[in-house]
């Protein structure tokens, strides 16, 4: 039997904090002394070359992971949406295309994640880390197990990211300086592939065909609009709202 709370509609909190850009909130976020030394170092760097797409370090942020490519993408907040900063390869995932499914499966997931806060790990024995909030609630509500699933430095992985120490030293600089600027939580979409009309019918026989039919719904609205959607869950579905800007900076 699935859980009670899988019988209505779940909200996953991912409205957008934009009040941060001009804010003087800010958050304390985990420390150790290899994330202080990283993120003094990386900063000054990760800033110039925002400062060239008009960009600023500290400013939410949205990613994006595509397994078949290999590849995690930044995007950073400016004006009306967001904005493409940087794509980074990932040097290891774990398992195929398809979403994770139970504790032990060695397999990474897919879907729609937030990172907060509490999940920046700068204690990790793989450099640095930040976990995703595997299972949200789409997984609890469609039974699916394990936890502790990350996007971390090395390059070696069983259900997580694994992104290189160097790359991961700018991702979490990233992740660390807008969630300490007050980003309540920043939206990580992890899909098997670019949700195109052509790799869709790529892999139109593939037993996650109704699932990644479900991802391409988010999929397409932030390539329509620059935003990520409001994302929901009625029971085996992700529900998307498109939103704005202005909608987002509302508290």
């Amino acid at each position: 039997m699935k859980p009670s709370i899988c019988c209505g509609v779940l909200i996953l909190t991912i409205i957008i904090n934009t009040r941060i850009c001009h804010s003087d909130t800010i958050v304390e976020t985990p420390a150790s002394e290899t994330s202080l030394e990283v993120v003094t170092r990386m900063a000054p760097e990760i800033a110039q070359a925002m400062a060239k797409k008009a960009l600023h370090l500290g400013a939410p942020i949205f990613m994006r992971i595509f397994k078949e490519s290999d590849e995690l993408e930044i995007w950073v907040l400016r004006d009306n949406g967001f904005v493409h900063f940087k794509t980074y390869t990932i040097c290891d995932y774990s398992g195929g295309l398809g979403p994770k499914e139970k504790e032990g499966d060695k397999q990474s997931p897919e879907g729609f994640y937030r990172v907060g806060p509490a999940q920046l790990n700068p204690w990790s024995r793989f450099h640095l880390a930040f976990n995703l909030g595997y299972p949200n609630d789409y997984d609890r509500c469609n039974g699916r197990t394990g936890n502790a699933l990350m996007v971390h430095g090395r390059c070696s992985s069983i259900g997580c990211f694994a992104m290189t120490d160097y790359r991961m030293e700018e991702i979490y600089t990233i992740a660390d300086a807008a969630l300490a600027n007050g980003q309540e939580s920043f939206a990580v979409h992890i899909f098997p592939f670019r949700m195109t009309a052509e790799n869709m019918r790529r892999h139109h026989d593939g037993r996650w065909q109704r699932f990644w039919g479900n991802l391409k719904e988010g999929y397409d609205i932030f390539e329509r609009t620059a935003t990520p959607p409001e994302v929901t869950v009625n029971r085996d579905r992700y529900i998307f709202k498109a939103t704005t800007i202005e909608l987002a900076r509302q508290p």
